[in-house]
């Protein structure tokens, strides 16, 4: 009589607690940046930004001129996660199926039958970067939009799933313009953060001229594991929010959006005595085309968590919103003529709103014993 198998051992839970998985990752962002340190000089807030993003599941536009070790930073990072990387240098003349995969008629030499074999193409992996994205055409941008949307590709009618994490970051050269296909607005909505990548500072410059013009390499350790880093990204899920917080938020986007003067743009009305539904602000209103849109308030709150998280803590504060209010919103404000004549760019018009939007007091019955709901 044959045996019977063995039942599949249940996978064991990467963290026994939600406490400890925060205190895992505040050590990791601690250990990242040391290693990170090693090999890119400055560039903190950037790299505070992609971890972010990475644990709040989402993807990232970098724009900056060339040469400030974009690529460098992001293949560092991936080996310190211990994840896959690719990059993709986009071109006029790269198609869909470059990105995706194809699929290729194969023989077998034995029974000399053919059939379907589907090779991946470089989106099969964890970090990829699509470097000058605004390069391609719209068909291509689409592929990857989808790719990173759907997280899986379809290909001759069949889908097939990406390997979490899948992590996007695009970068854009904002030099030169001539023969690009800049993304579309809907598109841009769909990248969490926006990150503007500077110039280095003198001291900074001088330690990349010091350290790049030496013969030494360096060996990046890996921080965190795969697996980790599945597990912390569901942990930053499950961070509380109270709800002074979340009306905070909700505030901060409907602040950017302009009095419409579309009747098809208007909303459907608040509740009597309730918040303003459009920007009270003359500025706003004055130099603002179309405001950020629900998508915003949704990256401002879980970017909030993720923030929160790698500094050590359980909830989240109206900082969290505070400090990533640039970097959600950059790429969601259309502004008009009347703000190119005045000197007002996005980040103007952002750092007005948060100039004159101020936290609610907060509701004490509601917001009890929300720092103690991770992890009880």
């Amino acid at each position: 009589m044959s045996e019977e198998p063995a039942a599949a051992t249940p996978a064991q839970p990467v963290f026994t607690s939600d406490v400890q998985a925060v205190g895992r990752l505040h050590e990791a962002y601690q250990r990242l940046r040391e290693e990170m340190a090693r090999i890119i000089v400055g560039q903190d807030e950037v790299i505070d930004q992609l971890l972010i993003a990475l644990f709040a599941r989402g993807h990232v536009i970098l724009e900056g001129v060339p040469g400030l070790a974009k690529t460098l930073m992001i293949s560092s990072l991936a080996r310190c996660l211990g994840l896959g990387f690719r990059r993709i240098q986009f071109m006029p003349d790269l198609m869909p199926a470059d990105i995706t995969g194809t699929e290729v008629i194969q023989e077998d030499k034995r029974t000399g039958q053919r059939a379907f074999r589907f090779l991946q193409g470089p989106v099969f992996t964890n970090v990829l970067l699509a470097d000058e994205i605004n390069r391609t055409p719209p068909k291509t941008q689409a592929a990857l939009l989808e790719a990173m949307q759907e997280r899986n590709v379809t290909v001759g009618g069949v889908r097939h799933e990406l390997e979490p994490p899948f992590f996007v970051l695009a970068t854009q050269n904002p030099i030169e313009q001539e023969g690009t296909y800049p993304l579309p607005e809907a598109q841009q909505d769909r990248f969490m953060f926006k990150v503007f990548v500077r110039y280095p500072s003198y001291q900074e410059e001088y330690q990349i001229a010091e350290r790049t013009t030496g013969g030494d390499s360096v060996e990046l350790a890996e921080v965190l594991k795969r697996e980790e880093i599945l597990a912390l990204q569901d942990v930053v899920r499950r961070v509380p929010v109270a709800p002074s917080i979340i009306h905070y938020a909700l505030e901060l986007v409907r602040m950017t959006r302009p009095r419409p003067t579309d009747p098809r743009m208007q909303t459907n009305g608040s509740a009597e005595g309730g918040p303003p539904e459009y920007s009270t602000l003359d500025l706003v209103n004055r130099l603002v085309t179309f405001g950020a849109g629900p998508r915003a308030v949704q990256f401002l709150l879980v970017g909030a968590k993720a923030r929160a998280v790698i500094r050590g803590r359980k909830h989240v504060s109206t900082e969290d919103v505070r400090a990533l209010a640039h970097a959600v919103l950059r790429h969601r404000i259309i502004t008009n003529y009347a703000a190119e004549a005045e000197g007002y760019d996005a980040d103007g018009i952002i750092e007005h709103v948060l100039e004159n939007h101020h936290a609610r007091p907060l509701d004490e019955a509601a917001d009890a014993g929300v720092e103690k709901v991770l992890g009880s």
